[in-house]
């Protein structure tokens, strides 16, 4: 499989150190381990679309994220998961930076679990005892479903339909929280 060019020259730019006067590839691994995740990202509109937003988003995951392959991993079902649920893959990512730290693990103080903090009283409501919430494939399909049913029942406003998936409605703390997170790490321009 040859590299794909604009991929091979943003992986260069991401590995080259700013003092660097020899010319540095990117790990071989890293480089196919980038193209497995591009080919098998269906929710993009093209390749170039998953190329960027996969390798900018990864860059920006690497501190919450170390393993390469976990990150894209991650990536690919967060935009999967968000763009099914009609939601921008960044305030998602948004949302899991401020209710979890990207801890898949995380429970809260009043139990709620995963990435997205999922309550556990949603297995039953939906007679699916089995789920496991800190499945991130689960916990993700779960909290973009809830996200995106409570934008609609506010018509679009971000800010009370995040207020409603926090159960803070009427307060501003959780969706300014979140909101900060998107505009200061998580936001992509159209």
């Amino acid at each position: 499989m040859k590299p794909l060019p604009l991929l091979w020259l943003l992986m260069l730019l991401a590995a080259w150190p700013v003092s660097a006067t020899v010319r540095q590839a990117p790990e071989p691994e890293l480089r196919d381990l980038m193209q497995r995740t591009v080919a098998e990202a269906e929710s993009f509109q093209d390749r170039f679309d998953a190329e960027v937003w996969l390798l900018d988003m990864s860059t920006r995951l690497k501190r919450y994220v170390r393993d390469p392959q976990e990150r894209l991993t991650f990536l690919r079902l967060v935009h999967q998961e968000a763009s099914k649920a009609g939601l921008k893959p960044d305030i998602v990512l948004a949302l899991i930076h401020a209710e979890s730290h990207f801890d898949r693990f995380a429970i809260s103080s009043v139990g709620a679990q995963g990435m997205m903090q999922v309550m556990p009283f949603w297995k039953a409501e939906l007679g699916r005892p089995q789920d496991n919430l800190t499945d991130n494939a689960t916990n993700l399909r779960y909290g973009c479903t809830i996200l995106s049913y409570y934008l609609k029942k506010e018509n679009g406003d971000i800010n009370r339909a995040l207020a409603r998936y926090n159960g803070s409605l009427g307060k501003h703390h959780y969706p300014a929280k979140v909101i900060g997170f998107w505009q200061d790490f998580w936001y992509v321009k159209p």
